[in-house]
């Protein structure tokens, strides 16, 4: 096993702007990487998706590695608690609740009303002739899916956002005291207020083929979630709802402005945006890093793991592979097969990547037939995250 090159914790200068010369480096010098904690760097698409195929040998369970990162807290109790951070059969209990909700039909009738909100969130930005398109489209769109989903109700959706995005920082690798004082407040503001909101459908439920609240709440025995499951698992669905979706339509604005063929080519065929959205999904993975910890002794590409061995799945990287991808550094909307791990794989795939699929491909249809020209009116800002790839902000002009 090699030692890693650099480290997650302190990247290297300019990681954030463009990480994937380094992954490039980590996946051809270091593909199986040995930190300095013990922990394993890995970065091909074939070993991540192994890892994922065996989830009899790596766990989700975040309850050891999170336990000296937050200590007795609020963030512990609610990533410890959050399906995504757990095996089954706790997570399968919690995600069959959220398949039923979100099947092809319901995601449709959620498609219904995405197109008329692009259309008076365009409104505002062509009124001001241009301005921040993440905060005033990327982010707005999803925050609405996923708020009318929940049934948040439309005064209350002002601090989601901040909330999130403490909650989120937080999980860096070295996220600092500063992050970690921010994320125990939002999951303790969180916590309270949708306590409030889950006693209010309790006494007046919601269609639970439509509400994600309504069918967490409801069932009986062994399948009904304590009231603590039903907070911090909705407080996930709120973070997961749209963060990732945000970061996905705000880079495939920002690569719709700075390669003009690409944008000329699906303005000519509108046809061709799902193409679009997946490659956006590989090229700037939304979610650049996954976790795993081995369980028992194992082997990743003939190379011993250890029993406890933190894993750390490097999906920026893998989703530029050569050996997946034919000219991975090079962005075709028309790549096919596109088979990037950007949802993860197997039983943790991702439970919403049919919604967050076609608000991304409405988002987008929507902008191009109302802003083919539009311009990048300064230099956008890209997030100081390792975990998370996106942008702060898009300033646009229309």
């Amino acid at each position: 096993m090699t030692p890693a090159p650099w480290s997650l914790s302190k990247p290297p200068d300019g990681f954030f702007d463009d990480p994937f010369p380094f992954y490039c480096q980590l996946r051809e010098k270091a593909p199986i990487a040995q930190t300095p904690d013990g922990s394993v760097l890995l970065s091909r698409h074939a070993d991540l998706s192994a890892v994922y195929r065996d989830a009899v040998s790596f766990s989700s369970d975040k309850r050891v590695e999170f336990a000296p990162k937050y200590g007795d807290g609020p963030l512990y109790r609610h990533h410890t608690t959050s399906l995504v951070f757990n095996d089954d059969p706790y997570h399968g209990r919690v995600r069959r609740r959220l398949v039923g909700v979100l099947t092809p039909r319901a995601v449709a009738a959620l498609a219904e009303a995405v197109g008329p909100y692009c259309e008076a969130l365009l409104d505002r930005l062509a009124d001001r002739g241009g301005g921040d398109a993440v905060e005033g489209y990327a982010t707005a769109v999803p925050v609405r899916v996923i708020g009318d989903m929940l049934g948040v109700p439309e005064s209350d959706r002002g601090p989601l956002r901040g909330w999130s995005l403490a909650i989120l920082g937080a999980l860096e690798p070295q996220p600092g005291p500063a992050r970690l004082a921010a994320g125990d407040a939002a999951v303790s503001e969180f916590s309270t207020y949708l306590s409030d909101l889950i006693e209010a459908r309790r006494r007046s439920p919601g269609d639970p083929e439509r509400d994600l609240l309504t069918r967490l709440i409801a069932g009986e025995g062994a399948e009904e979630l304590t009231p603590a499951e039903l907070i911090h698992n909705a407080i996930f669905l709120l973070n997961a709802g749209h963060e990732t979706t945000s970061n996905l339509i705000g880079s495939a604005l920002y690569i719709l402005a700075t390669m003009p063929g690409v944008r000329r080519a699906l303005i000519a065929g509108p046809e061709a945006i799902p193409s679009f959205v997946e490659e956006v999904l590989r090229f700037e993975s939304p979610n650049q890093l996954g976790n795993r910890r081995a369980v028992r002794d194992t082997q990743v590409a003939g190379v011993a793991v250890a029993a406890g061995t933190q894993i750390t799945l490097v999906i920026g990287a893998a989703n530029r592979d050569p050996a997946a991808f034919a000219e991975p550094e090079a962005f075709d909307f028309r790549r096919s097969p596109n088979r990037h791990l950007a949802f993860g794989a197997r039983a943790h795939q991702c439970a919403g990547l049919s919604l967050a699929r076609i608000e991304a491909r409405i988002a987008i249809g929507a902008w191009l037939r109302r802003f083919p020209a539009f311009a990048l009116a300064k230099r956008p800002a890209w997030q100081r995250r390792v975990r998370f790839r996106g942008l702060t902000a898009l300033e646009v002009a229309l």
